[in-house]
């Protein structure tokens, strides 16, 4: 028969191995979210002040109703671009658990200039070797950020639907991952981009 103090001492052991392992399985989360490569997959629904953008290049493919257009909202002093940004969060094979994505904290560059800024609060479940979409709806002024010079602005917004080169877009982002022991928002921000050969996807 046991005596008092082991008796005690038992459970008091046992309590203290299941908090190690549930710090263990936060830990091995954690550790799995650093190892999700994210990627911008692409760019849908671009509207500049209204103007669908799916089907321009560049400033000479306007027609002249969206020339009109462009002009009058320009003349008001704004040129508001909107358009969801797609990201593939990619968790490797080989982690053995999945990485539960809750919300990510992101900065949108433009030609590297930072723009707006936003949160991502839907909660995305990355199972290994699955990649995952994570759409980021995205608003902002041009003006504000790039001057009044209406054929530049329509250029730039055109280029970020990939025929430009990878740099003119980027996704600054900071997720977080839930855990058995609370929300753990990742340390510092990763600097997503266009996955193009011999490039990765994500940057310090």
């Amino acid at each position: 028969m046991l005596s008092s103090p082991v008796r005690w001492a038992l459970p008091c052991a046992l309590g203290l191995l299941a908090m190690a392992a549930t710090g263990c399985t936060a830990f091995r989360e954690v550790a799995n979210l650093r190892k999700v490569q994210f990627s911008i997959d692409r760019v849908a629904q671009p509207r500049l002040a209204g103007v669908d953008l799916s089907r321009v290049q560049s400033y000479d493919d306007l027609r002249g109703t969206d020339v009109l257009r462009l002009g009058s909202a320009l003349s008001d002093g704004t040129l508001p671009l909107s358009f969801t940004l797609h990201l593939n969060a990619e968790n490797p094979s080989s982690n053995s658990v999945n990485a539960r994505l809750t919300q990510m904290d992101w900065t949108l560059l433009l030609e590297d200039k930072e723009t707006v800024s936003g949160r991502f609060e839907r909660e995305r479940v990355l199972s290994p070797g699955e990649p995952t979409e994570v759409p980021v709806d995205v608003e902002l002024d041009l003006v504000r950020f790039f001057g009044d010079n209406l054929q530049g602005l329509v250029d730039l917004a055109a280029a970020i639907r990939g025929d430009a080169p990878p740099q003119t877009l980027k996704l600054r982002v900071q997720p977080t991952v839930n855990t058995k022991v609370g929300s753990i928002q990742y340390p510092s921000p990763i600097t997503v981009v266009r996955r193009s050969v011999g490039q990765d996807s994500q940057q310090p």
